[in-house]
C-alpha cells in the first residue's frame, strides 16, 4: 500500500464525515426557518433521515478507511498455517434449484478439477429442482460422472435445508460450497485454505465472491459485490465479524453440528456467521478470488437477489435485536451486525422517504424550493438549491463514483451502480415489509412472452407497477411545479422520477 493510497482513504473519510455533518446542519437550519407547523414537521423528518443517513455513511466510510490495514495486520493466509498436518476429508457441495442443467454441470465439472487427493474428496449435487426435465438431466449426469446426487421433493429450509440434508448423509470433515452459477478459477482452493483450519477455533473460511464481466449492467452488479468484499469484508475481518457469504467458502462440520447445522433462513449465511460468533467460533475472510459467478445479465435475477438479501437481512436484524443481550462483543462488532442487517433498508427505504420529503419540501413554504430559472442561476439561490437537492444524495453518488474510477477505472459502472440502487429501492422495501409481516410469497414476479416487443413491454410493466406509478406521480408533480415557475423543485422531482422509472427500463432492456 502506498502513502498516497492511505492519504486518499483519509481524505474520502474526512469528506464523508464533513458532508454528513453539513447535511445535519442544514436540517437544523430548516427547523430554524420554519414559520408554520407543516414546515416544522417536514424539517424534523428531514433531520431524522439525515441523522440516519449520516450514521450509515460514516460507518461505510470507516469500513473503507479501515480496510487499508487488512494486508498489514491480518495475515492468516500470508504468514502462518501454510501446510496441512494431514489431508482431511472434504465434501464439495453444489446446491441448485431449477438452474439450467448445462450451467450446473459446467460448474460441477470445473469443481472436479480441484487439486486434492481423490480418495479424500467427494462431490455432491444438491438438487431441489421442481422442473422434472432439469432434475432428470442432473440425475443422469451424476450417475455417469461419479457425483453423489441428492434430490429433495420440497424446499424446506431453502438452500440451508439442502445443506443440512447433506450433513445428515455425509461423513466428511469439511464442506466446501459453490453456488450453481459459480465456477472454480483457482484449482488451489483447498490446498491453500484448509491449512487455516489448523486453528481449531476457526469454523469457516470465506473468500471473495465476484461475477465474470460481460456488459455494463453485469459489470455494475459485480462492482456492487466488489465494494462489499474489498472494503466492508476486509474491515470486518479484523474484528472477527467477517460475514459468511454462502459460497466460495469452506465450513468445518464439527462447528456446524455444534450450532445445530445451517440456520434455515432465507439468508442462511448471515445467520450462520452470527451463530458461529455467538458460540465462540471464528470466521476468516481471505481477500482472494477462487471462483467466479457467471455474468448476471438479467435484471429479474438481480431483483430476486436483492429481494432475498433484504428479506433475509431484515429477518436477521429482528433476530439480532431479540438476542443482543446474549451477544457479548465490543461496540464496533455490534455495529457491524446492525449495519449489515439494516444496510439495504437504509439505501432503499431511506431513499424513498427522502424522495417523498422532496415533494413535501417542493410544495411547502421553503423559499429555495420555488426558484425560477433566473433565480436558480443567481448566487442567492444556487447555493441553497445545491445544499438541498444535492447534499442529501452526495455521499451515495459522488464518493462511490470516485471510488469506481479509482479502483475499477470505470465512471460508467459507478453511475450504473447509483441508478441500480434506485431501481431496486421498492423491491428491497417490499422485502423488508414482507419479512416484518412474516410473509413468504412464492411468485414475486410475473412472467411473460419475452420473444416479442409487446410481450417484453408487458413483462417490464407488470414487474414494475409500483415504480412506474411512483415515477409517474413524481413526473406529474414536477410538471406542475415547473408550470408554476417552481423550476428548481420541478427539476429535482423530475430527476427522481427518471431514477425510479429505471426499474421498467432495466426489466425491459435486460430481460
Amino acid at each position: 500500500m502506498s502513502g498516497s493510497s492511505y492519504a486518499l482513504r483519509v481524505t474520502i473519510f474526512v469528506f464523508v464525515v464533513a458532508v454528513s455533518a453539513l447535511s445535519v446542519g442544514i436540517s437544523v437550519y430548516f427547523i430554524s426557518m420554519s414559520y408554520n407547523l407543516y414546515m416544522l414537521v417536514v424539517s424534523l423528518l428531514f433531520l431524522i433521515l439525515s441523522l440516519i443517513a449520516s450514521i450509515f455513511n460514516i460507518i461505510a466510510a470507516f469500513w473503507y478507511y479501515n480496510s487499508y490495514f487488512y494486508k498489514s495486520k491480518y495475515t492468516y493466509a500470508a504468514s502462518r498455517n501454510k501446510r496441512l498436518d494431514y489431508y482431511p476429508t472434504v465434501a464439495i457441495a453444489v446446491p441448485t434449484y431449477n438452474e439450467p442443467a448445462s450451467e450446473v454441470i459446467s460448474t460441477m465439472e470445473k469443481a472436479k478439477r480441484i487439486k486434492y487427493p481423490r480418495n479424500r474428496i467427494n462431490f455432491y449435487l444438491l438438487d431441489d429442482s421442481t422442473n422434472e426435465e432439469i432434475a432428470s438431466k442432473l440425475s443422469k449426469y451424476a450417475s455417469e460422472s461419479g457425483v453423489n446426487y441428492i434430490h429433495r421433493d420440497n424446499r424446506k429450509g431453502f438452500k440451508a435445508g439442502a445443506l443440512n440434508n447433506l450433513l445428515r448423509q455425509s461423513s466428511e470433515e469439511f464442506i466446501a460450497i459453490f453456488d450453481a452459477d459459480e465456477y472454480l478459477t483457482n484449482r488451489n482452493f483447498l490446498i491453500e485454505l484448509l491449512p487455516i483450519f489448523n486453528d481449531k477455533d476457526i469454523a469457516y473460511v470465506q473468500t471473495e465472491k465476484r461475477y465474470a464481466k460481460n456488459n455494463l449492467f453485469s459489470n455494475a452488479v459485480d462492482m456492487m459485490f466488489a465494494f462489499f468484499f474489498k472494503f466492508a469484508q476486509t474491515s470486518r475481518a479484523m474484528r472477527d465479524t467477517a460475514n459468511f457469504a454462502g459460497s466460495c467458502a469452506i465450513v468445518r462440520k464439527d462447528a456446524l453440528l455444534k450450532i445445530g447445522g445451517f440456520p434455515e433462513h432465507v439468508l442462511e449465511d448471515t445467520f450462520l456467521s452470527f451463530e458461529m460468533k455467538n458460540n465462540n467460533f471464528k470466521g476468516v475472510y481471505i481477500h482472494k478470488n477462487y471462483a467466479l459467478g457467471r455474468p448476471m445479465n438479467k435484471f429479474i435475477a438481480f431483483a430476486r437477489q436483492q429481494w432475498r438479501y433484504n428479506y433475509g437481512g431484515t429477518e436477521f436484524l429482528y433476530h439480532y435485536l431479540k438476542t443482543k443481550k446474549e451477544y457479548k462483543a465490543n461496540t464496533m462488532s455490534k455495529l457491524d451486525y446492525i449495519s449489515h442487517g439494516f444496510g439495504l433498508n437504509y439505501i432503499s427505504i431511506i431513499l424513498i422517504l427522502f424522495t417523498i420529503l422532496s415533494v413535501l419540501i417542493t410544495f411547502g413554504g421553503f423559499p429555495f424550493a420555488h426558484a425560477s430559472v433566473s433565480q436558480l442561476l443567481s448566487a442567492n439561490y444556487i447555493n441553497e438549491f445545491f445544499e438541498l437537492g444535492l447534499l442529501t444524495t452526495l455521499v451515495i453518488f459522488i464518493a462511490p463514483l470516485l471510488l469506481s474510477k479509482i479502483y475499477f477505472n470505470s465512471f460508467k459502472s459507478g453511475i450504473m451502480v447509483y441508478i441500480l440502487n434506485f431501481s431496486v429501492a421498492f423491491i428491497r422495501a417490499k422485502a423488508a415489509v414482507q419479512a416484518t409481516l412474516g410473509l413468504k410469497p412464492k411468485n414475486l414476479w410475473a412472467k411473460g412472452n419475452l420473444g416479442t416487443r409487446r410481450g417484453a413491454f408487458l413483462f417490464a410493466l407488470k414487474n414494475s407497477v409500483a415504480e412506474v406509478s411512483f415515477s409517474t406521480v413524481l413526473f406529474a408533480f414536477s410538471v406542475f411545479a415547473i408550470a408554476n415557475s417552481n423550476f428548481s423543485g420541478g427539476i429535482w422531482l423530475l430527476w427522481y422520477s427518471l431514477l425510479y422509472g429505471s426499474t421498467f427500463v432495466f426489466f425491459y432492456k435486460y430481460r
